[in-house]
């Protein structure tokens, strides 16, 4: 399973920039809307399209390692 690290990248950015980021400011600045955040954010495992990972990868300026895990699921 590909897990999206988002809440992750959105505290670190808020922790360098010393301000509170809202979901609404995200939604506002990426252009990803609020509800397809909403589910990346409490949807384990939520299956999006490349063109949203594309916003979020611009909006907080990483690479494709920062913002997907990969999670084995076998055990």
């Amino acid at each position: 399973m590909i897990r999206i690290l988002f809440k992750q990248l959105l505290d670190d950015k808020t922790f360098k920039e010393r301000r509170r980021i809202t979901i609404g400011e995200v939604s506002e600045c990426s252009g990803v809307s609020r509800g397809t955040i909403t589910h990346i954010l409490n949807t384990p495992g939520y299956n999006t399209n490349t063109e949203t990972i594309d916003s979020l990868y611009r909006y907080f300026e990483c690479q494709p390692g920062d913002l997907l895990q990969f999670v084995n699921e076998e055990k």
